[in-house]
């Protein structure tokens, strides 16, 4: 079944979409080729908007149209990441030296888990840990991945998981 363009008084074929809304919803109508041209030729996304409200859409496009949170906002994930993570002194020289030569660690099922979680073996040294860490990090990152929740999901299990190896590895050769 074919549709008829979506045009005052044509009665041609409508095989090209044009949207209905400035929303950039799904929400579309069909016109022929002759009136999708001349609906592109006229359209102005941004007609009936003052200066300012330009200049706020211009500058929320930046970030995709979702909201942003600043790096020194207590519940920004990365900001927790850094903190927790990547940035407490845990990369010393001593500390490795010591860790990569520990041979008879023993793991509990959490620890297991990470690992899994990770892709690795169980009982690798720190630094190959380390490693993979940064390569998930980088792979899953949600900036990486157009801002895709999933992606941001799995960088926080991985997070976790890393975060549960450093412990571990912390306690075991502190005792």
């Amino acid at each position: 079944m074919k549709t008829i363009c979506d045009w005052n008084n044509c009665f041609e074929i409508g095989e090209y979409r044009a949207p209905i809304e400035k929303d950039n919803s799904k929400n579309f109508r069909l016109l022929c080729l002759k009136h999708v041209k001349e609906f592109n030729k006229n359209w102005n996304y941004f007609s009936g908007m003052n200066d300012e409200e330009v200049i706020n859409f211009l500058k929320s496009d930046v970030t995709w149209h979702k909201p942003t949170q600043g790096f020194s906002s207590s519940d920004n994930f990365f900001k927790v990441l850094w903190n927790n993570v990547l940035n407490e002194g845990f990369d010393d020289l001593k500390f490795k030296k010591h860790l990569n030569n520990e041979r008879n660690l023993k793991f509990n099922n959490n620890d297991i888990k990470a690992f899994a979680v990770l892709g690795i073996s169980v009982g690798l040294k720190w630094d190959k840990i380390q490693q993979k860490f940064k390569k998930l990090v980088k792979k899953f990152h949600p900036d990486i991945n157009s801002g895709d929740k999933n992606y941001e999901e799995k960088l926080k299990v991985i997070t976790l998981a890393y975060t549960q190896l450093k412990n571990t590895y912390r306690n075991k050769i502190d005792k």
